[in-house]
């Protein structure tokens, strides 16, 4: 199930947490934005590192600010 957040406003640098639905694991984890594209057959998709050096990527739903 997808985060309905499509009116949130993202920018690389951002700190925000993504869905265990994109990432397979069981909470959401948080990771700075380093790169922000606008894919033609998703529409905006945001990736992401976490303190661990991973990378995740996937559509802006999927994503939340921390606030």
């Amino acid at each position: 199930m997808k985060k309905e957040n499509t009116k949130e406003t993202f920018k690389v640098g951002d700190i925000v947490e993504v869905s265990p639905n994109l990432t397979l694991l069981k909470e959401w984890i948080k990771g700075k934005i380093i790169k922000i594209r606008q894919n033609t057959f998703i529409g905006t998709e945001i990736a992401i590192k976490d303190d661990q050096g991973r990378i995740f990527f996937g559509e802006k739903e999927f994503f939340k600010p921390i606030l």
